[in-house]
């Protein structure tokens, strides 16, 4: 039995299809029933639980051999750190609880730095917790910048006629599509092939710097002089506050933009084929930025 939480996710439910087309029996993890019931057709079956919740991950995770964990976003959350904390500490205690012996974990680039990385310090408690679980063996996906982290330029580039953020315009970026995550994820689960405790970084198809994607994107929705702007985080800040999120959560991903621009956060490993993944950003603009930019056009 595996167990996946944050199912309805992004890499969550890449990792759960991919178990279940192997043949796998799953045990999905939601908040929501309806937004998992793709996956109970699929035969999945659905355990109800908030993240929170070390009882009811304690339940979720019963007789599972290997759990996929993940901190799921809030970006509306007044005090997103918190609320990791309350994640990690909960996913902790019910890997200890119910025994499971394998999990793979969804962690970050950088979270091997204790602080100063914005959100990413959550995932680095979530895997110190988990290392200190004995008898359990435990993958970190440190994984790349999600490609999905340029969506929001969609509205940025309707709006002002360009693409705009906190990221320097010319650092490269280990840029990674969600999917190539749970696909790793699974496979990771169906071998088992790791012991104790190891990380292993996703670092994408390639890297890119903003103005490179910016480009890629100018070109698939015609607009071809598009371009990449750098701007103050006060800006930043409000144009992140009035698309929905929190002051807190704003405040945290500009944190992690310092750490990108200023080094502190940083891919370690040379780049192998073991840690490069098949999907092209190029891909992802015409399966995923164009739909998303037709989608602000239309509205």
């Amino acid at each position: 039995m595996y167990v996946v939480l944050g199912a309805s996710g992004n890499t969550g439910h890449v990792v759960a299809k991919n178990l279940l087309a192997r043949g796998q029996k799953v045990r999905v993890v939601g908040r929501n029933a309806a937004h998992l019931q793709p996956l109970a057709a699929e035969g999945a079956e659905i355990f109800i639980g908030d993240a929170t919740d070390a009882s009811a991950l304690t339940k979720a995770f019963y007789q599972a051999d290997a759990a996929y964990v993940m901190i799921p976003p809030n970006n509306t959350s007044n005090d997103f750190r918190a609320f990791q904390d309350r994640v990690s500490d909960a996913i902790a205690a019910a890997v200890r609880n119910a025994g499971v012996k394998n999990v793979v974990s969804l962690s970050s680039f950088g979270a091997e730095k204790p602080s100063g990385t914005g959100p990413v310090v959550g995932v680095h408690n979530l895997e110190q917790k988990l290392n200190q679980i004995d008898g359990a063996n435990v993958l970190h996906l440190r994984a790349g910048y999600f490609m999905e982290n340029t969506l929001p330029q969609a509205g940025a580039i309707r709006m002002l006629g360009t693409a705009v953020g906190p990221v320097s315009a010319n650092l490269k970026l280990p840029m990674i599509a969600t999917c190539d995550i749970g696909a790793a994820a699974a496979d990771a689960l169906v071998r088992l092939a790791f012991r104790g405790k190891q990380t292993q970084e996703l670092q994408g198809q390639r890297d890119l710097d903003y103005t490179e994607a910016t480009t890629i994107i100018g070109r698939a929705i015609g607009k071809p002089d598009l371009g990449y702007i750098q701007a103050p985080d006060n800006q930043v800040r409000a144009a992140m506050v009035q698309m929905g999120m929190s002051e807190n959560f704003a405040g945290l991903i500009l944190e992690l933009a310092a750490a990108l621009n200023a080094g502190h956060m940083r891919a370690l490993e040379p780049r192998t084929a073991s840690n490069t993944t098949p999907t092209k950003f190029e891909t992802f603009v015409a399966e995923s930025f164009v739909p998303a930019y037709q989608q602000h056009a239309a509205a």
